[in-house]
C-alpha cells in the first residue's frame, strides 16, 4: 500500500487501520525494560508485601506504580 493510500485510510476514519500494520517489531521509545537490583532494609520489604497484600498486586509492581508516581509528581513541581 502507498502511503497516501494509508493516510487516506487514517484521515476519513472510514477502515480500521490496524490490519494494514506490522506491530510484531512495534515499540515505545523509552520503553526498553532494564533490569536493576535495590537492597532494602528487612522492615522496608515487609512493608512492602503488606501493603502489596492488601491491594492486591506483587511487591514488584507497587515498587513500579510507586516509583513512578514519585517521578511524575517531581516532573511536575519542576516545571
Amino acid at each position: 500500500m502507498k502511503a497516501n493510500e494509508f493516510d487516506s485510510k487514517f484521515d476519513e476514519s472510514v477502515e480500521d487501520i490496524i490490519g494494514d500494520l506490522d506491530v510484531t517489531t512495534a515499540r515505545r521509545v523509552n520503553h526498553e525494560v532494564k533490569r536493576i537490583n535495590v537492597d532494602f532494609p528487612a522492615w522496608v520489604v515487609e512493608s512492602l508485601d503488606r501493603e502489596a497484600a492488601r491491594i492486591g498486586v506483587t511487591r514488584q509492581s507497587i515498587i513500579k506504580v510507586w516509583l513512578v508516581e514519585r517521578l511524575r509528581a517531581e516532573a511536575a513541581n519542576s516545571r
